[in-house]
């Protein structure tokens, strides 16, 4: 599966600080819990990485389906 590729699977993201200065994403499908921990400045330029995705999404006309 690439990053240009649909899929059924669902997942739920949670977003937030740990009590030791981190920032969490917390990733849940199914039966897969996966915790990711970055400091403070890995999550701004995930956070920058998000934007600049979202700039170049909003460029793209949709194929439509047949």
């Amino acid at each position: 599966m690439g990053i240009d590729n649909e899929s059924d699977v669902t997942a739920d993201l949670q977003i937030g600080p740990t009590s030791l200065g981190a920032v969490r994403l917390y990733v849940a499908a199914g039966d897969t819990e996966i915790p990711m921990d970055f400091t403070p400045e890995e999550a701004e330029e995930i956070a920058e990485e998000l934007r600049v995705a979202a700039a170049a999404a909003r460029k793209v006309k949709p194929k439509r389906r047949s």
